[in-house]
């Protein structure tokens, strides 16, 4: 049976045919000591085709695609052009050798070409390896590492950029930076009230704070120049105007040694290094607030950001702690008493890093272990939402808060709490609520703008006219430019028909009379000159059909 072995090397794929396997022997010890003599492992394995990669961005995109397992087009048709073609219902007689078992399973089901991937394969990719550069005749000496360099840059250039847990490194990293501060502040504090008791011993038992006693170090420097003048200073540090007046009479009748100017000027720089590295600490924690905030929303509602914090750095990243039930979740920082535990046959451990959250000390010691269940339950949902959740809202947090204080006041008082599908639809709701008033108020600001706009157009006309405003009340004095067009129409209307009654009138008493029409003629010309001349028109036809009408009955009466 026929054995290919695929390479995936920085310049290209490469396919090779391993035959004469007898002459080295198909046992992986026999491989591994023949690989180092290239006239023997020459023999046995041959190139069988190359298909270099076009670019360096190509090269990039087929090795992404080898390390996540999946084959592409590209090496799709590079092995089914060179390799013996699969018939269907027969078996092959060949098999591909591979380094990665997940691209040799994924061309399997793709091409139903036959994959192995076994310590064999690997020695005989060995070889391939440190002998790739005497196969490939026309690769010129150092382009292949040439190759590799840049490959290997650009491949972890792009891992570092599009690592889908970049974001939690932030936390991660200020997490526990912010526990090795509160640790060396503590060190530091109580090296600083060792130091400066052997002056002023009386102080520790009057200022307990440690930041506050570095402070009060600093300002007091030597006790044996403190006096009542430093009170005010003392109260603003304090806080106490009594602690102050007990400082100062402290100072006096006080049994520390006196120290050396330069002794003075060492405790004071070092008081001073404690008050930057605890104020260093609050704007920490006020980052750490702000990025979980932005991370995970909901569990930081839910338990803390500081808790919070520190389950997605143990757990590595969000994406991690996300995939974790809740029965990992809920001994999470426990390890060790857990793995005693089942060494010893002992009661395993009911909480880990979720003991610091306040709703397992607020619980009873009889429902502690119950709490800390029901907690970490709600605490693997809120994670999930937050990690895979497309946007950011501490909706569902809130909820789940709400859940578990109803669950400790069930615990305590036996108050029944809600059901999670109920709380759930609600939360849903106010989300959707949410987002439809962010569309309402989108939407309401767009037309505001477009009417902002008209109005402001308007307001350009109008100042543009006002001489045209003006003009108006010279011809208001008649009273006609009070009243708006519309009337005018009218009035114009109710004129022109007044006229044409006036001489539809005039012709019925001429003719009643018996005139010939020139009178009449004459008399309307004025009246008929204000007309238009479709009216003229009109009329002038009117009166000629008439008169003739006229005249015929005037002839049927002398008839008669």
């Amino acid at each position: 049976m026929a054995l290919y072995l695929l390479y995936e090397s920085a310049s290209g794929y490469a396919l090779f045919l391993a035959h004469g396997l007898d002459e080295i022997g198909q046992n992986t010890e026999a491989v591994r000591s023949s690989v180092s003599d290239l006239n023997r492992f020459g023999k046995v394995v041959k190139l069988a085709a190359f298909h270099p990669f076009e670019s360096a961005l190509d090269a990039l995109n087929q090795c992404n695609s080898v390390s996540e397992g999946l084959m592409t087009d590209e090496l799709r048709s590079f092995l089914e052009l060179n390799l013996p073609k699969v018939k269907e219902g027969k078996k092959p007689k060949f098999s591909l050798g591979t380094a990665e078992p997940k691209i040799g399973s994924h061309i399997f089901e793709d091409t139903k070409i036959p994959c192995q991937s076994n310590e064999f394969v690997l020695e005989l990719l060995r070889g391939v390896r440190l002998h790739f550069d005497r196969f490939i005749k026309d690769l010129k000496p150092g382009d292949l590492e040439k190759a590799q360099l840049g490959l290997g840059h650009s491949y972890s250039r792009a891992k570092v950029k599009f690592n889908v847990n970049r974001v939690d490194n932030m936390v991660i990293q200020a997490i526990f930076l912010l526990d090795t501060l509160d640790k060396d502040i503590n060190s530091f504090s109580m090296r600083v009230r060792e130091w400066y008791s052997w002056h002023f011993p009386e102080l520790v038992k009057i200022v307990n704070d440690n930041y506050l006693y570095a402070k009060v170090a600093k300002f007091i420097e030597n006790k044996s120049e403190l006096s009542e003048d430093k009170i005010p200073g003392l109260t603003e540090i304090l806080g106490d105007e009594d602690k102050a007046k007990e400082i100062v009479e402290a100072a006096k009748a006080s049994m520390g040694q006196d120290l050396s100017p330069i002794d003075l000027i060492n405790v004071q720089q070092f008081a001073q290094r404690v008050m930057d590295l605890s104020e260093y600490r609050k704007k920490l924690y006020e980052y750490l607030v702000t990025k979980m905030n932005d991370i995970a929303p909901n569990l930081a509602s839910l338990i803390g950001e500081v808790v919070g914090a520190r389950l997605i750095s143990h757990a590595g990243s969000l994406t991690n702690l996300a995939k974790c039930p809740s029965s990992t979740l809920q001994i999470l920082g426990a390890e060790k008493a857990l793995f005693r535990a089942l060494k010893t046959r002992g009661n395993t451990p009911k909480y880990g890093l979720i003991f610091h959250s306040s709703f397992i000390g607020r619980a009873s010691a009889r429902n502690k272990g119950r709490m800390a269940r029901y907690l970490a339950n709600k605490c693997s949902i809120a994670s999930r939402i937050d990690c895979f959740a497309e946007s950011n809202t501490t909706v569902f947090g809130e909820k789940l808060r709400e859940q578990v204080e109803e669950r400790l006041e069930f615990y305590d008082k036996g108050i029944a709490p809600r059901k999670n599908i109920d709380v759930m639809k609600a939360a849903i709701e106010s989300t959707q609520n949410n987002d439809t008033e962010m569309d309402l108020d989108k939407a309401t600001t767009e037309p505001s703008a477009k009417k902002s706009k008209k109005k402001k157009s308007k307001v350009e006309s109008a100042e543009d006219g006002e001489p045209m405003v003006e003009d108006k009340p010279t011809a208001a004095t008649n009273g006609d430019a009070s009243e708006e067009p519309k009337t005018e129409k009218k009035k114009k209307k109710e004129k022109r028909k007044l006229v044409e009654e006036e001489e539809e009138q005039v012709q019925a008493v001429e003719n009643s009379i018996g005139m010939n029409g020139v009178n009449t003629e004459d008399g309307t010309a004025k009246k008929k000159k204000k007309k238009k001349s479709k009216d003229e028109n009109g009329e002038g036809l009117a009166a000629a059909s008439e008169g003739k009408k006229k005249k015929k009955k005037s002839r049927s009466e002398d008839d008669d």
